[in-house]
């Protein structure tokens, strides 16, 4: 079994969803008492959220890269980062480490062209819905026409991850404004799935309370990692 490296902490909730389906995951395949060997390294939000909001990229790629070299050092095999967001940065991080990177919109356009959609909605932070780094990426290598909420939505999904989910709160009226607006997205710009591009959606939306299909970017992120950790 390979040594999984983390790097989270953005938010810490969604972290410890990161390591308890990662452990779950390697237990249901391998049974017994089996669970991932893994290396964490979380880093203070705070910190990183002051750098996001004043568009200071660079400063959170040297501290990711710092910890991504730390995480190399403990002998990680390979790497993910436990965000959706910070995936902006990947590039600088790839270049100060030798050990891969899965990519967490990688492991989403597999599931995505698996699952044969054409066309899917994508609800994130503001820098994940609007900036190139992850729709494109979707878009270029797996052939799926990416939708983003209007400008008010985007508020409201970007306010709701900040403001509430990344302090551990669920509030029922938030989940009603999020599946108003993939409903909008299913019936005006024919959404045949949406995907939860901010790891701690999944706190909030589950299948089910929309009818087309969610794609949580979190669990298959993690599916990802056990694949990958397991292969001979």
């Amino acid at each position: 079994m390979k040594k999984i490296g983390m790097l989270g902490g953005m938010s810490w909730e969604s972290t410890a969803t990161y390591y308890k389906l990662l452990n779950e995951e390697i237990k249901n395949r391998l049974g017994g008492l089996h669970s991932a060997k893994i290396i964490l390294s979380s880093v203070d939000f705070e910190e990183i959220e002051k750098f996001q909001h004043s568009s200071l990229w660079d400063e959170t790629a040297v501290i990711l890269s710092q910890e991504a070299k730390a995480i190399q050092e403990a002998k990680a095999d390979f790497l993910i980062i436990c965000t959706n967001t910070m995936h902006k940065v990947v590039p600088q991080i790839e270049k100060n480490i030798s050990i891969p990177i899965l990519h967490i919109a990688d492991a989403t356009g597999k599931e995505l062209v698996k699952k044969n959609i054409k066309k899917v909605a994508l609800l994130g932070t503001k820098f994940t819905m609007t900036e190139a780094f992850y729709k494109d990426r979707i878009q270029d290598n797996f052939g799926i026409e990416v939708i983003i909420p209007n400008e008010k939505e985007q508020n409201i999904i970007h306010d709701v991850i900040y403001k509430e989910l990344c302090l551990g709160i669920c509030n029922k009226k938030s989940r009603d404004e999020y599946i108003k607006i993939i409903k909008r997205l299913e019936k005006e710009q024919e959404c045949e799935g949406v995907i939860l591009g901010c790891t701690e959606i999944s706190m909030l939306i589950k299948q089910g309370y929309v009818d087309i299909p969610i794609f949580d970017t979190t669990k298959l992120h993690v599916l990802n990692a056990v694949d990958y950790a397991l292969k001979k």
